[in-house]
């Protein structure tokens, strides 16, 4: 996809609006979805499994150039992820968080069981421990911050460290978006997004995203993906982009207001505790200030009570959406410990992605379902 102004002319937020587009007189304004399997033979196009379509490259395109990199879409985030750790050699070391998304720990683990690799699982806030696994890994995989509980990983330092030749410093950058951090100039060799989240920003589709500078993996994760089919539907693509176009916008409200709610949510007397990287009382707070250009639009917060309270909270909320995922244009909210996988969270913890709402109305909706829920039980 040629571009009129590089990424480099420009700050990220005008790049996500002009990045994507064809260039020539008469051209659509925005890239449509190009709805084609296979093209008449003699151009440079032969199958759309293997030679993409103009809607992938535009998506490709605007993540590429917010992450310094050369990017590749995939039908969702776990496809992407599937794509990294699908470049081990078998009997690789793996690294990855113990406060891991669980959809990752299963495949990290279903792979340990089939003999393809041994993993090691290391505390995100623990940056000897991740330096240590650097000169032993095959692939170091964090996510920062991580999910749930929102642990922000010090990658400056880890990606400075000498590393086993060959190894893989992936890192999930979902939460954080391209424009809160940009994992390859600490160092990474990828940068992973799952773009159902905040790049498609509205809850109506799967994809994902993985970004590189190094040339030769790049090509290898495009064959990956040919091979395994993990190709983005057109529809899907042309989602992701025009949720793209406003990721800027969404974020800013998104962190203000979720900063506000941290804060009061902090004071509220039904909450024991609230995990939010720009709170001083969070633990990694320094390092999220070192590293995160923003604290982002999730919060973590515990409640004086049990599972049953939290439950009813979550059932309590009218503007907030009892809905998993994150990272879209409405807040939700759910309970984490009955999810498989995430059963040793604390059972009252709740995770809540902010939206673009009004901040007053969040917080009156939020206060309003921790009373009445605390006198419920």
């Amino acid at each position: 996809m040629e571009q009129t102004l590089s990424v480099s002319e420009i700050k990220p937020e005008s790049w996500i609006v002009s990045a994507g587009r064809w260039p020539d007189p008469g051209a659509p304004l925005n890239v449509p979805p190009f709805l084609a399997s296979n093209y008449v033979l003699g151009g440079d196009r032969i199958y759309a499994r293997s030679a993409g379509t103009p809607t992938w490259e535009a998506l490709e395109t605007i993540v590429g150039g917010l992450e310094g990199g050369r990017a590749v879409a995939f039908a969702s985030g776990m496809a992407a992820a599937a794509a990294v750790f699908g470049q081990l050699p078998a009997g690789s070391v793996v690294a990855i968080p113990d406060d891991c998304y669980q959809g990752v720990a299963r495949l990290a683990e279903r792979g340990a069981r089939q003999g393809r690799w041994e993993v090691h699982r290391v505390a995100v806030d623990d940056t000897a421990a991740w330096v240590r696994m650097c000169a032993v890994a095959d692939l170091i995989w964090i996510e920062s911050p991580s999910n749930p509980l929102l642990l922000v990983a010090d990658l400056d330092a880890i990606g400075r460290a000498p590393r086993k030749p060959g190894t893989i410093l992936a890192v999930d950058n979902t939460f954080a978006t391209p424009l809160g951090q940009r994992p390859l100039d600490f160092g990474a060799t990828v940068s992973v997004h799952s773009a159902t989240k905040f790049i498609g920003g509205h809850s109506d589709l799967l994809a994902g995203v993985v970004v590189t500078r190094d040339e030769g993996l790049w090509q290898s994760l495009r064959t990956s993906r040919e091979i395994a089919g993990a190709v983005p539907g057109a529809l899907e693509s042309f989602l992701a982009v025009r949720g793209a176009r406003t990721l800027a916008l969404r974020l800013a409200q998104s962190q203000e207001t979720a900063m506000l709610l941290a804060q009061r949510l902090a004071r509220h007397p039904v909450v024991a505790r609230v995990r939010y990287p720009g709170l001083p009382s969070h633990p990694t707070h320094a390092v999220a200030r070192k590293v995160l250009k923003g604290f982002g639009a999730v919060i973590s917060f515990e409640l004086r009570g049990g599972g049953e309270l939290a439950d009813r909270v979550c059932r309590e909320v009218r503007l907030i959406r009892h809905a998993t995922s994150l990272g879209g244009v409405e807040s939700t909210m759910e309970r984490r410990a009955v999810l498989p996988g995430q059963e040793h969270l604390p059972p009252s913890l709740i995770r809540l992605s902010v939206g673009i709402e009004d901040p007053e109305d969040l917080w009156n909706d939020l206060d309003r379902a921790l009373r009445v829920a605390a006198e419920a039980v």
